[in-house]
């Protein structure tokens, strides 16, 4: 899910920009030490993953984590996902520079609703593993529905015809969405099981 520069209009650039600035902003205010090496390891395991990139048009398809960062980091989420993309950018010209707000956007708001769904429906109430993967699934269809709506913004021709980029982008992430799920599930599930108050910790402290 890498827009590439040149994708967006000025305007789309322009409002995704600020928007994304405004979401570190939030990210950022009232962090503490003690949570930056959490942030550090989650943003190392986001570069990696999201590093195996397909391109589908003038974007990709590949892990996100959304969910399990939301899970794991909350509100702090879109730090992990801006430095990771930031750096793809800079070191391997994954995504671009000008679609950097929009790309931050695009995974950081999943990862950050679901962490308000986890904790405020799944945490106490279903299996971990039954969250996880819900929630895994759940954070790529959203993730698909802002890149869609971003790109006929952009231009409606990239919803146009039976081959057009929308209709390949949903193709391409149902098996993704699979992928996640099982993913998230299995991460989830052995991270409470093995260390709980990593998850505990995430509920009381970066509460949205």
């Amino acid at each position: 899910m890498h827009l590439s520069d040149g994708v967006l209009s000025t305007v789309a650039i322009l409002s995704t920009s600020a928007g994304a600035a405004g979401l570190i902003g939030y990210s950022l205010k009232g962090i503490k030490d003690y949570e930056i090496p959490r942030v550090s390891i989650m943003t190392a395991t986001f570069f990696t993953l999201s590093m195996l990139s397909i391109p589908i048009g003038p974007s990709s398809t590949h892990p996100l984590i959304a969910g399990l960062l939301g899970i794991i980091l909350g509100k702090r989420s879109p730090i992990a996902i801006f430095i990771g993309l930031l750096l793809q950018a800079f070191l391997f010209g994954h995504g671009g520079l000008t679609t950097l707000g929009a790309n931050t956007l695009l995974v950081g708001i999943p990862a950050i609703s679901t962490h308000f769904i986890y904790q405020k429906w799944a945490k106490d109430k279903v299996s971990p593993y039954f969250a996880g993967g819900l929630l895994g699934v759940l954070s790529i269809f959203l993730c698909l529905v802002l890149l869609i709506g971003l790109l006929f913004f952009t231009d409606e021709r990239y919803s146009q015809g039976f081959f057009s980029v929308a209709n390949l982008l949903i193709v391409s992430h149902i098996p993704l969405m699979i992928i996640e799920g099982f993913m998230t599930s299995f991460a989830v599930g052995y991270i409470m099981k093995v260390k709980p108050e990593m998850l505990m910790e995430s509920s009381s402290g970066y509460e949205l």
